[in-house]
């Protein structure tokens, strides 16, 4: 959980945090167990009234850049202002199970040898 913690240390820090969730989520992925390479962050802060996703979504890029130069390799931003996290009745969407992907992986191989992947 050492990247887990770098990621909420460093979003506690930069932000007004109401609301902050840091999942990891590489269990969901093909990837070796214990990883810490797929996050889902759910992020409450009065920071981003009036800013539109972009701007939200690359000041968390800049405060996460070690981290995602490094070893995360997916990361979900759901990102409110109070207000906006109120309308969505204080609930994110399901992360989707991963679909493949590894190239390593036989059925992935052959939908990419289709023209599908």
């Amino acid at each position: 959980m050492q990247i887990q913690n770098a990621i909420e240390t460093k979003l506690n820090a930069a932000f007004d945090a109401r609301i902050l969730r840091v999942e990891n989520e590489s269990h969901k992925h093909s990837v070796p167990p214990n990883s810490e390479t797929h996050f889902k962050v759910t992020l409450v802060s009065p920071d981003f009234e009036g800013q539109m996703k972009v701007k939200r979504h690359q000041s968390i890029y800049k405060v996460l850049a070690e981290e995602l130069a490094g070893e995360v390799h997916a990361l979900a931003l759901h990102l409110y202002s109070p207000e906006e996290w109120e309308a969505t009745g204080q609930s994110v969407p399901e992360s989707p199970n991963c679909m493949g992907g590894s190239k390593k992986d036989p059925a992935m191989a052959a939908r990419a040898g289709q023209g599908e992947g």
